[in-house]
């Protein structure tokens, strides 16, 4: 093959993103990305900074629980409609349009608590905030696999995890740089935090506006008046079963044995980044890292390098197929916890913790990006909203869980070894990779 031809055939590969669909899902990831880290780890280095313990903060992150059983209420999202916002904006709209306005009114709550003053009252706020950005994700989710073809989905999981990552350094970077600058006392100050928070609850606009300016997906106006009305006529016990179990079955019939594998893949892929995850900004602040030292590194070789791999995992993944990029992604998300050691073990060093930040960024870019394609790929356009819910619940409910202990972990082994334990975690994903591939395993 010519130059010509590899040159005309990569363009090829990358001319999706020019797309109306592809481009609206950057907005909708941006604001499904924002209010995450919000209940993760920003909290986590607002409560350290107001005295709580590190305990404590581990077991605080299991709010975001919320986002691994967010399958139980899925159901009502593919099938029951808004009322009059549904006649109004279409079904996928208006619960958009309904979360994320009660997504602003949680993150204001948050805003208005002062963990030092009332600590019990974090946890209800948080977890308000959790439950609504668990049910935004449904939707979007849903969303976005009725809105593309099948040779947009990769591009499109690509500009959406661009759009949540840029939301993520918001409400990480942002958080900690405006909360930096909002300081009026060298100690702990609320009232930055709380200016920080209710800039997060304005940015939430973004998805708000991007909803109202969007066209209601065809699939499902026409599949959601259809079930609606089916449902009417059978029982109590038959909807449930409809509800649940029917879109269950319907993924072990297709996929039979190789279901358990794809269980043990999805409910593995993510443990090492999300149980390190909880304690990231926890351990900045025990190595005497500032928020605008870990704000800056985040904002600019963090976020370069985040974009980097989530641009390439779209292309390479339209190229290559999803199995091979998600085991690269896969391995080196077990090996940058690697590089926290080093970082540990050292004195303050910028330079050290721009690089550590920059390749975590680049893995995780690289790696969230095809997994959420490779999620896409298994859901049907028939349970979409519901299937993908399944899916998605099934990859944070055990990192999210064993995320909860991280605390207690970290107590009694020390950095090195936390560090450590994580990285290994990330070996049942890997070999649940490479058997599919072995088995040559497609969707």
């Amino acid at each position: 093959m010519s130059i010509i031809s590899l040159k005309s055939s990569f363009i090829a590969s990358f001319s999706v993103y020019a797309e109306r669909n592809v481009i609206r899902l950057f907005l909708l990831g941006f604001s499904a990305g924002l209010p995450i880290l919000l209940v993760f780890s920003s909290l986590s280095f607002w409560l350290r900074e107001a005295g709580v313990d590190r305990s404590t903060i581990g077991y605080m992150s299991w709010v975001a629980l919320a986002y691994g059983f967010k399958w139980i209420w899925s159901p009502a999202i593919d099938k029951i409609p808004v009322p009059i916002l549904s006649a109004i904006l279409g079904r996928r709209r208006s619960w958009l349009f309904l979360t994320q306005l009660c997504l602003i009114i949680s993150i204001c709550a948050m805003a208005l608590i002062d963990p030092q003053v009332d600590l019990y009252l974090v946890p209800i706020a948080a977890l308000a905030v959790a439950f609504f950005s668990a049910t935004q994700d449904i939707v979007i989710d849903a969303f976005r696999i009725e809105s593309g073809n099948n040779k947009q989905q990769a591009a499109m999981a690509a500009t959406y995890q661009i759009g949540y990552r840029l939301a993520m350094i918001v409400a990480s970077a942002g958080v900690l740089l405006l909360a930096s600058a909002f300081e009026s006392t060298d100690g702990y100050d609320y009232l930055a935090w709380q200016k920080a928070y209710l800039t997060m609850a304005i940015l939430m606009l973004v998805g708000l506006l991007t909803t109202l300016f969007s066209p209601e997906p065809e699939s499902s106006v026409v599949n959601d008046d259809v079930k609606f009305n089916k449902d009417k006529k059978t029982s109590f016990i038959g909807s449930l079963h409809n509800a649940y179990i029917t879109p269950l079955l319907e993924i072990v019939s297709r996929y039979k044995w190789h279901a358990l594998v794809l269980i043990i893949l999805i409910a593995t892929y993510r443990v090492s980044d999300i149980v390190m995850g909880v304690m990231a900004n926890v351990f900045y602040v025990d190595m005497g890292y500032t928020k605008s030292d870990i704000a800056i590194a985040s904002k600019t070789y963090g976020l370069i390098l985040t974009l980097t791999g989530a641009l390439l995992a779209g292309g390479l993944v339209n190229k290559y197929g999803v199995l091979k990029i998600l085991f690269i992604g896969s391995i080196l998300s077990a090996l940058t916890n690697i590089l926290f050691i080093a970082l540990s073990q050292s004195d303050h060093n910028l330079t050290l913790l721009y690089t550590v930040i920059s390749i975590d960024n680049l893995s995780a870019g690289l790696a969230t990006t095809a997994f959420i394609a490779f999620l896409s790929s298994l859901a049907s356009k028939e349970f979409t909203a519901t299937q993908y819910a399944f899916l998605s619940s099934a990859m944070l409910l055990f990192p999210k869980f064993l995320g909860g202990f991280s605390g207690v972990w970290l107590e009694s082994l020390g950095y090195t070894y936390f560090f450590t334990m994580t990285a290994l975690l990330g070996i049942p994903t890997a070999l649940a990779i490479l058997y599919l591939m072995k088995q040559k395993w497609h969707a």
